[in-house]
């Protein structure tokens, strides 16, 4: 028999495991962290996937799993081991595509943390159980999680606009609200059932990313990691330009070579040769 909530505690002791290690090995973090030049430029797209096992701090870590655990529960048990799977993973990734489309012409982004998936599971348990009341920590009060939920979509879509703290609204908000649409297509009956609190939930966000969509130019985005952007450049731009550098840089050993002969190149010129060589 499995036990209760046991994949949510597995998916927690990954956390775990992964950001200690991001920790104490910079390498290793900046290899799984998301960033947008990676991702787009060189196609390393397990980033979408591995930055949400990353965090920045004890404190980042800590308050995300500790929200995963209160809701985590409920739904999987309610909802079945795979749904809770499908859900929390396609809210990962929709947090991360969703701040890719925001951060696109923004090479130096970078982001980590679980904050998409957790949204997407608080979120999916809204759709599913909207009488649900929300607490806050050691406070003995609480508010319906339909409001909660609203009022966190406002928060969020305030927070991508006005560029006033260091969080990374765009990926809350990506993986909130693909987690409340996965639960309503998972369970379509939560639709009849509970329509007007996911409406009031959904209709602001479904604005907000036509407006997005539309007209891009009226954000202003930052995050933890990314405060000022120097340039404004596009993707192809970028690749073009990266092109024309690795071309200079072969042109320029090639000319040592025949300058001098293949023996003039350094050690790590000869790698570089020898990478460029691959590629082509």
């Amino acid at each position: 028999m499995i036990n209760i909530g046991i994949v949510s505690i597995i998916i927690i002791v990954i956390n775990f495991a992964v950001s200690y290690k991001g920790f104490n090995d910079g390498i290793f973090f900046e290899k799984y962290k998301f960033q947008v030049d990676r991702i787009l430029i060189h196609k390393e797209y397990y980033r979408l996937i591995t930055s949400g096992f990353l965090h920045v701090d004890w404190m980042h870590l800590i308050f995300n799993m500790i929200s995963l655990y209160a809701f985590s529960e409920l739904l999987e048990v309610n909802a079945g081991i795979i749904n809770f799977l499908i859900i929390y993973f396609c809210s990962l990734i929709a947090g991360d595509l969703f701040a890719l489309l925001l951060h696109k012409n923004h090479g130096d982004y970078n982001s980590v943390g679980a904050s998409g998936a957790v949204c997407g599971v608080i979120f999916a348990s809204i759709a599913l159980f909207p009488g649900l009341g929300i607490g806050f920590f050691i406070l003995p009060i609480s508010i319906p999680s339909w409001l909660y939920a609203l009022l966190y979509i406002i928060y969020s879509i305030y927070g991508v606009k006005s560029n006033r703290d260091n969080i990374g609204h765009e990926a809350h908000l990506g993986g909130a609200v693909i987690g409340m649409l996965i639960a309503v297509i998972l369970f379509p009956h939560s639709l009849t059932e509970n329509y007007v609190p996911i409406a009031i939930v959904l209709i602001p966000c479904i604005i907000f990313i036509y407006i997005i969509i539309t007209k891009p130019y009226i954000l202003y985005i930052d995050n933890y990691f990314f405060k000022t952007h120097k340039k404004y450049y596009s993707i192809d731009h970028k690749y073009n330009e990266q092109k024309v550098n690795q071309q200079q840089e072969i042109d320029k050993l090639l000319d040592k070579i025949s300058k001098k002969g293949i023996k003039s190149l350094s050690k790590n010129e000869k790698q570089k040769l020898e990478e460029y060589s691959n590629k082509r």
